[in-house]
C-alpha cells in the first residue's frame, strides 16, 4: 500500500495534535501531583518546580490571591500547601484547545486539604479533619525549548465542605463568604 504525501502530511498532522495534547495532559496531571508529593516527600518547592510547570511571566489566580511572574512562586505556594498535613488533588475533564504553540485549557478538580494536628488542636477537633473544594481550572500552556509549560493559571472554587486553615489572606475569606452566600 502506497501512501500518498498528502495523506501522510495528514497524519504527521494528527499525530503531532495527539502528541501535544498527551504532553500537556501530563504537564496538568504532573503539577496536581507534585503538590501532593514535593512537600510529603521531604522536599520544598523550588525554583526547578516553578520551572517545571511554568513560564517565567505566569500569572496565577487562586482563592488564595494572585502570583504574577516565576520569582517567589515556589514560596508562595510551599506556604500555601505549609498550611495543610497533606493533600491531595485530582483533576479530570480536561479540556485542550490547541492552536500551534499555544493552547487553552480547563479541567475540573477535587481538592482534599487534610488539617494540621495543630490546627485541629487550637479548634477542640480530633486530628484528620480536612477542607474540601470541587473547583476549576483555566488558562493557558506555551510550547516553550523545555516543552510545553504553564503561562496562566486561574483556579476558582466552585464549593467547598468544612473550615479553611486557621489563616487566610483576604481574598481566600472573600471566597468563601461568597461561597456561603455572604454569610
Amino acid at each position: 500500500m502506497t501512501i500518498s504525501t498528502a495523506d501522510f502530511v495528514a497524519l504527521e498532522q494528527r499525530v503531532q495534535v495527539l502528541t501535544d495534547r498527551a504532553e500537556i495532559t501530563g504537564l496538568i496531571d504532573g503539577y496536581l501531583i507534585s503538590l501532593d508529593t514535593v512537600p510529603r516527600d521531604g522536599g520544598r518547592f523550588d525554583d526547578a518546580w516553578a520551572r517545571r510547570y511554568f513560564t517565567p511571566d505566569v500569572r496565577i489566580t487562586s482563592p488564595v490571591g494572585e502570583h504574577e511572574g516565576i520569582d517567589g512562586l515556589a514560596e508562595s505556594e510551599q506556604l500555601t500547601m505549609g498550611k495543610f498535613e497533606r493533600t491531595q488533588h485530582v483533576g479530570a475533564n480536561y479540556l485542550i484547545d490547541l492552536d500551534g504553540d499555544r493552547a487553552a485549557v480547563r479541567w475540573n478538580a477535587l481538592m482534599t486539604h487534610v488539617h494540621l494536628a495543630s490546627t485541629q488542636q487550637a479548634r477542640g477537633e480530633e486530628p484528620g479533619g480536612h477542607f474540601d473544594v470541587g473547583g476549576t481550572f483555566t488558562g493557558e500552556a506555551v510550547r516553550t525549548s523545555d516543552g510545553w509549560r504553564l503561562r496562566s493559571l486561574e483556579v476558582r472554587a466552585v464549593w467547598t465542605n468544612g473550615r479553611g486553615p486557621l489563616v487566610l489572606t483576604p481574598k481566600a475569606e472573600e471566597t468563601l463568604r461568597d461561597l456561603a452566600g455572604g454569610a
